[in-house]
């Protein structure tokens, strides 16, 4: 494998509200060993509006240095610009990698700039191994079930997106690296479609990949009315409802609040799963969370299997009782 000779690894990092996203910090770890093994450097990459304050965390959090295009026409994701933008940055930089968050942007962005630079691309790694000077990348299949080692090879540019919670976060240095602000003008001619109007979609306010906790509702709910209990033990907690197919499918929450392989994938540091089977499609997006607490009232529930902590119990009892401890406990606190 002939890597291009900057050796560098460029990391696109997403930001959202101002901030960067779980992923794109994560990701300057792999980000971080790979340029370790070529014997190179790791360049992070911001993209949109008043980028200030999410330069200088990145600039904290691995990188050895970060480049910002900002600008307000990039205030809001356009496909055609973003990807230009990314396209001027790797022809500029010629790194041996491309690194971007598994998540929509980085799903749609990442095969684009494969057919461009004529690279593979692999999607959704959870581990990549460096040794013997080429890069072996682990994907989960059939829901998590299996895991496949990917290779690219015949190509000087490898581009990869990360699944959210597969890395830690480099823990912040004392020290920033440099933040390098650059100005990339979109010509029309590369602009396919515009973005007349943006309307804000409910799912814009579930921000499930980013949550520190998750509370997810199951069919062993019961119904909508129980359901709400989920919803109430997710508020004590300051976390974010989630919630398995059949109980979107019943029409107890909306279809932003799914977790699993057909919804987010999440990896917060507390996961309660209330009512939750365990089902392969549900775990398969959720295996990535620090501590799982599960209750259901079938002791050879699949969920236990995963679970830190189980309770076997009726949900719809034992959550108002977990409720009460809970607000004791502040209380003395």
């Amino acid at each position: 494998m002939e890597y291009n000779q900057t050796k560098t690894v460029l990391a696109y990092v997403e930001t959202a509200g101002g901030k960067p996203v779980n992923v794109g910090l994560e990701l300057l770890s792999p980000a971080k060993a790979i340029a370790g093994q070529l014997g190179g450097t790791v360049t992070a990459v911001l993209i949109g509006s008043g980028l200030d304050a999410a330069a200088q965390r990145v600039a904290v959090s691995g990188a050895d240095r970060v480049i910002a295009v900002d600008s307000p026409e990039y205030s809001s994701f356009a496909m055609d610009e973003y990807t230009f933008v990314l396209q001027q940055l790797l022809q500029e930089e010629q790194p041996a990698v491309f690194l971007a968050g598994n998540t929509p942007q980085g799903k749609s962005l990442a095969p684009r700039l494969a057919a461009r630079f004529n690279s593979g691309c692999i999607s959704d790694a959870v581990t990549v191994h460096t040794e013997s000077g080429s890069l072996t990348w682990v994907t989960p299949r059939f829901g998590g079930t299996v895991l496949a080692e990917e290779c690219i090879e015949n190509s000087p540019l490898q581009i990869c997106t990360i699944r959210t919670g597969a890395f830690q976060k480099q823990e912040p240095a004392q020290n920033a690296c440099s933040i390098e602000t650059k100005k990339i003008s979109v010509p029309k001619e590369s602009v396919k479609t515009q973005i007349r109007q943006a309307v804000q979609e409910l799912s814009e306010a579930v921000n499930l990949e980013d949550a520190e906790v998750i509370v997810a509702g199951g069919r062993g709910m019961g119904n909508a009315e129980n359901f709400k209990l989920v919803e109430e033990l997710a508020e004590l907690l300051g976390g974010v409802v989630g919630a398995t197919r059949p109980a979107i499918e019943e029409g107890w929450i909306s279809r932003a609040h799914q977790v699993g392989q057909s919804g987010k994938i999440v990896a917060p540091r507390l996961y309660i799963a209330c009512g939750v089977s365990g089902a392969t499609q549900h775990v398969s997006g959720m295996t990535g969370s620090d501590f799982v607490v599960a209750i259901n009232k079938d002791e050879d529930a699949a969920i236990f299997d995963v679970a830190n902590v189980g309770i076997i119990g009726d949900a719809v009892k034992v959550i108002p009782a977990m409720m009460e401890e809970i607000r004791k406990i502040k209380a003395e606190g």
